[in-house]
């Protein structure tokens, strides 16, 4: 996909791996959309820097659980610039909690953590597949986990709605064939405020060197890392599609 003159909307765009998206997204002349639910300040701030790149851009508040919210991010691309070329659907949220403490999720846990993370990924394609069907071309790139592949992660509720993004990512990569490209990027541990934020100074240096202790590259990545993946997924990768990447410096290979 020519990426100079695209229009992309990168869902939780403000912060972290979306931020990375959308910048990187504008460096090669892509028009993008920043969605945000509450980093407002955060949102803008990505905005300016798409600006800096050369590109123009729009933040756009919403909640990608609610159908009409999807909707209207969908229309604001469409009334900004009269197209969509490809959907990057990074909005999340979990619940920390240790798998064995079957007590600490609640049935709405679930509900919250799927409305957004699943629910809300696929309204987002809904939303986007009518102009990318009428334009005859389109990409979609889910940021999942590898907690959807492994089994690990932040709580058993995220695990559960990042396997189910990974399968929905298949099941749409086949029904939205040949237009519209479907794919996952499935991340390991990566250096944002999503682990910044879970623990303290010295708790995050040791999860961290943990991690790197444990991963062939020895090294965890960056939302850079996690970027370049997506937009090379979106760009260049025509003849791809129902991937699931993992971008995990190995980890999927075991301890070496």
């Amino acid at each position: 996909m020519q990426l100079d003159g695209a229009v992309c909307i990168v869902t939780g765009g403000g912060t972290g791996t979306g931020a990375a998206c959308a910048t990187l997204l504008a460096s090669k002349g892509c028009r993008v959309v920043v969605n945000y639910s509450r980093s407002e300040d955060e949102a803008h701030a990505t905005v300016r820097a798409c600006q800096a790149a050369g590109a123009d851009a729009l933040a756009v508040q919403g909640n990608v659980a609610l159908d009409a919210d999807c909707q209207a991010l969908a229309q604001a691309a469409l009334t900004r610039w009269g197209r969509i070329d490809a959907l990057v659907n990074n909005a999340g949220i979990t619940r920390f909690a240790h798998a064995a403490r079957l007590d600490a999720l609640s049935a709405q846990d679930f509900h919250d953590i799927y409305d957004v993370n699943v629910v809300g990924a696929y309204q987002m394609i809904r939303a986007c597949t009518p102009a990318m069907k009428q334009q005859g071309a389109g990409a979609v790139v889910n940021i999942s986990s590898i907690a959807g592949t492994r089994g690990v992660g932040s709580s058993t509720a995220y695990v559960a709605s990042k396997g189910a993004l990974n399968a929905m990512t298949l099941a749409l990569a086949r029904a939205l064939a040949p237009t519209i490209r479907v794919n996952a990027v499935c991340p390991g541990f990566i250096e944002t405020r999503w682990h910044t934020q879970r623990f303290d100074a010295d708790g995050y240096a040791r999860f961290k060197s943990a991690y790197e202790a444990n991963v062939p590259l020895a090294t965890a990545a960056s939302a850079v890392d996690v970027a370049e993946t997506v937009v090379w997924l979106i760009e260049a990768a025509r003849v791809i599609t129902g991937e699931l990447i993992e971008v995990d410096s190995g980890l999927h290979l075991g301890k070496v």
